[in-house]
């Protein structure tokens, strides 16, 4: 009995003569398929993300805050102690009470802290009051009590003036409210006619 055989030699040849595949030949139109094993990103789009309802009742009561803590703030900058803050001129060491202070007692006095050589006057809320040298009321007894005039004390040691409210002086006391002193100050061997001014205010309460 005769059996046939296929010759299979055509048929391998035909598979080895048909070209591969090539990445490019991949219609475009096929996604790329993502996968979480080696790290692609997927090429659908992201969805978008959702907006939360803003809470006004939350949201007023985040804006009161904040505006406490800042008013807390200004309060402690502009409390009686510590003038680091002020700016003061530079022939000006001191003064009191502390510009924009806000607790000032009716009682307070009056300062300033000068550099050497110069002198000035005050004038507090419209009113000049006169400035007088402590060495003009020196006295060659010793320990006798002096009597100094309800106004402007200099001191040329140390080059400061100090006003204190008294029941004789042009100003009795600081009534409760805005206060403002200019203080006009100029070198003494060159006289008022050239000299500089520095305003501030205080609150009394």
């Amino acid at each position: 009995m005769m059996v046939a055989v296929t010759d299979l030699s055509d048929a391998r040849d035909e598979r080895d003569e048909a070209p591969p595949v090539a990445p490019d030949d991949v219609p475009a139109d096929v996604p790329a398929a993502s996968s979480a094993a080696d790290g692609t990103e997927s090429a659908l789009p992201p969805r978008p993300g959702r907006w939360r309802r803003l809470d006004k009742g939350l949201l007023l009561a985040s804006l009161a805050i904040a505006i406490g803590v800042v008013l807390v703030v200004r309060g402690l900058a502009v409390g009686i102690t510590g003038d680091d803050r002020v700016r003061l001129p530079e022939l000006i060491e001191e003064v009191e009470p502390v510009p924009e202070a806000v607790q000032v007692l009716n009682q307070s006095r009056v300062f300033v802290d000068l550099e050497t050589g110069y002198t000035g006057v005050f004038v507090v809320d419209g009113v000049e009051i006169e400035t007088v040298d402590i060495q003009d009321f020196a006295t060659q007894e010793a320990g006798e009590q002096v009597e100094l005039p309800p106004v402007t004390i200099f001191e040329g040691g140390n080059n400061t003036l100090t006003f204190v409210p008294n029941d004789d002086a042009p100003i009795t006391e600081f009534t409760s409210g805005l206060h403002r002193v200019e203080l006009i100050y100029w070198d003494v061997e060159v006289g008022r006619q050239r000299a500089r001014s520095f305003t501030w205010t205080f609150t009394v309460v």
